[in-house]
């Protein structure tokens, strides 16, 4: 289960995430984790891997979105890197940063 400290240790604005849910601390841990726990992730990595980079563009705006509604900061940030990078359709190779955002992910879930 996700804990305040536990989310902090990781970058995740805390703070900030309760005060957008109402100042209700379980209201945003459960937040949180339904955001962690999105299958969206995986969708977006096989999505850009497989060059599909218009729906992958799709999946990581969305996901942006939601990690910076529950401020989680340090998993956002290679997301929106990734979108920026996905809405330019920049020609790249994306499996650093794919694999950026999989070992910040695996960082949240092992808190669960």
């Amino acid at each position: 289960m996700f804990t305040k400290e536990g989310l902090k240790n990781l970058g995740a604005n805390v703070d900030e995430g309760i005060g957008r849910c109402m100042n209700n601390e379980e209201f945003y841990l459960k937040m949180a984790e339904m955001a962690i726990n999105d299958s969206s992730f995986e969708q977006l990595d096989e999505l850009v891997r497989k060059g599909d980079l218009d729906a992958g563009f799709e999946k990581a705006h969305a996901l942006k979105g939601v990690l910076n509604n529950v401020s989680l900061t340090s998993l956002a940030e290679p997301i929106m890197e990734l979108t920026e990078h996905l809405r330019a359709r920049t020609e790249m190779d994306y499996s650093d940063l794919l694999d950026r955002i999989a070992e910040k992910l695996k960082e949240y879930r092992a808190l669960l």
